[in-house]
């Protein structure tokens, strides 16, 4: 593999040696990271076993399509928000074959914030099919747009670590 932090590398390396090893598969939904968590999972050789799917949702309407988030809640909340990344975790898991699921959503920069919603503040989302979801609101900063988006793969690849383990 090339281009990718090491770190990044080796967590990705583990959860497919460790979701291969206990038969469960991965599905992705992600809007800031533009398919970079699916990247990096499918670098590593036998990922074929363990990722299902990724949705590369960047838009509101790929959001609805794709995910079946409720226009009500983009329409409330905004696409960057706690109840947005839910329901499109929830939307992956519903719309694969996946028993755990990631969704990130988020204002990765360097324009596009907000007093409400910084750059660098990002939403994720991981739920299994056992029914357990958790959630985390990051506030990376504005540190730059591939810091937060790498930033948000590595909470990301931890999420689905936890996740798969409740």
């Amino acid at each position: 593999m090339s281009g990718w932090p090491k770190d990044i590398e080796a967590k990705a390396g583990m959860l497919i040696a460790e979701f291969s090893k206990r038969g469960l598969m991965i599905a992705t939904a992600e809007s800031c990271t533009g398919g970079l968590i699916t990247g990096i999972l499918t670098e590593i050789p036998g990922s074929s076993s363990v990722v299902d799917r990724g949705f590369v949702t960047y838009s509101n309407d790929a959001k609805i399509q794709m995910l079946g988030v409720h226009t009500a809640t983009l329409e409330t909340h905004g696409a960057v928000s706690r109840q947005t990344a839910i329901e499109m975790v929830r939307g992956a898991l519903g719309h694969s074959k996946a028993d755990v699921a990631v969704a990130v959503t988020g204002v990765a920069g360097p324009g596009g914030g907000s007093d409400e919603k910084p750059v660098g503040l990002v939403h994720l989302a991981a739920a299994s099919r056992n029914g357990a979801v958790h959630h985390r609101e990051m506030r990376y900063g504005d540190i730059g747009r591939d810091a937060v988006r790498m930033a948000t793969v590595r909470t990301a690849l931890d999420m689905l670590e936890e996740t798969a383990g409740s």
